[in-house]
């Protein structure tokens, strides 16, 4: 799962979402990227991302996984902009194992993570043989064939206390 932020607090942001995915019962968090500050795409006229990826466990069906990660947006503060907008933060499904999902509302895997660096540098930090089912190619070589690598800056990564915290460690 990807995640991001650019509103307010942005590395809070990231981390009370993760906390509350945590405290569902539903997902347990395995592995968690470093945070990468990141050039917004699309809409540019907005403050910098902070972006990261973790690797989730869970057996909740690819729209209730959406439902719940639509639910934590909503109680971190999310709320309705535009399309490519700013954000106080963002969740999205990038993989699901083997699955490839097509429906109206959800796409797995997500159709454009092979185009962006925010998704990749951190998905390579943590699982570089992720496989992605349609392009057949793992996550480094698909960070490997990507023609605009600016734009993403490592920044940091939760500290050990917060790991704890969430029960997730971190790739480093």
């Amino acid at each position: 799962m990807g995640f991001g932020s650019n509103l307010g607090d942005k590395r809070k942001n990231c981390f009370e979402a993760l906390l509350h995915l945590r405290k569902s019962e539903k997902v347990l968090l395995r592995r968690l990227s470093s945070l990468y500050k990141t050039e917004p795409v699309g809409f540019k006229e907005q403050d910098w991302f902070l972006n990261g990826v973790v690797e989730l466990n869970t057996s909740l069906p690819p729209m209730h996984l959406l439902l719940l990660l639509k639910e934590v947006e909503r109680r971190v503060g999310r709320y309705p902009t535009f399309p490519m907008g700013p954000r106080v933060i963002d969740l999205d499904i990038l993989l699901l194992g083997s699955r490839i999902v097509k429906d109206g509302r959800l796409e797995i895997p997500h159709p454009r993570m092979h185009q962006r660096g925010f998704v990749l540098y951190p998905l390579v930090e943590i699982a570089p043989r992720a496989f992605h089912p349609v392009l057949k190619k793992t996550a480094r070589e698909l960070l490997d064939s990507l023609k605009d690598r600016e734009g993403v800056e490592f920044w940091g990564s939760f500290t050990r206390e917060e790991l704890e915290e969430l029960g997730c460690p971190s790739s480093l």
